[in-house]
């Protein structure tokens, strides 16, 4: 699976974000690779968490996200999610 984001000045891949992070910004781990790692249905439930306390909408439900978790594509532990893994 690609998956890919779009801004409003185009799009990238998950690759692409990563990469931007680990190297403009001094990440150990691009923050997709680190959704992949600890799970996309953590992150899922942490921002549900977020969104009942603060309301602020940044924490709303992410559609794509919500979509893999629902197909089991949960990351790392599953083999795949934003990012295919081998067993």
């Amino acid at each position: 699976m690609v998956v890919k984001f779009t801004s409003v000045k185009g799009d990238a891949s998950a690759e692409d974000i990563d990469t931007a992070m680990r190297l403009g910004a001094g990440y150990p781990m691009g923050p997709l690779e680190l959704s992949d790692y600890t799970g996309l249905d953590t992150k899922t439930y942490i921002l549900g968490i977020m969104l009942k306390r603060t309301g602020h909408p940044v924490f709303k439900p992410i559609p794509m996200l919500d979509k893999l978790v629902e197909q089991g594509k949960l990351g790392r532990k599953t083999g795949e999610g934003l990012y295919k893994y081998n067993k």
